[in-house]
């Protein structure tokens, strides 16, 4: 069946960004806590599709992230400061998502434990 290979494909992918990007299996493990966390506190089915996206948004920039900075590596492997601001911009829209995740977690979560 042809429809197989894309996932097959796209799972190598992922295997291979958890085998050698830390920055992406620490937003795995991110992912997986708050999502425990979801089941535990017992949040709603919008909560849930609001987590959802903010993960997913996370994870598929980061792997972007992955892929615009190996492209870079192979095609310029040299210092150059314009590979640098391609590299530089990349992770800024990582870091922009994880904190737009972060203030979607504390809207869900933070009313939910006693403090």
């Amino acid at each position: 069946m042809q429809i197989r290979k894309p996932f097959g494909y796209a799972w190598s992918g992922i295997r291979a960004a958890l085998r050698a990007e830390q920055s992406f299996r620490i937003q795995v493990a991110v992912a997986a806590a708050v999502i425990v966390a979801g089941l535990l506190v017992g949040i709603t089915r919008l909560e849930w599709v609001l987590v959802t996206i903010a993960i997913g948004t996370v994870l598929s920039l980061e792997l972007l992230n992955t892929m615009i900075e190996k492209t870079l590596d192979l095609l310029h492997p040299g210092q150059d400061e314009r590979v640098k601001v391609i590299k530089d911009v990349s992770a800024a829209a990582v870091l922009i998502s994880s904190l737009a995740a972060m203030i979607v977690g504390m809207i869900v979560f933070v009313r939910r434990f006693p403090w």
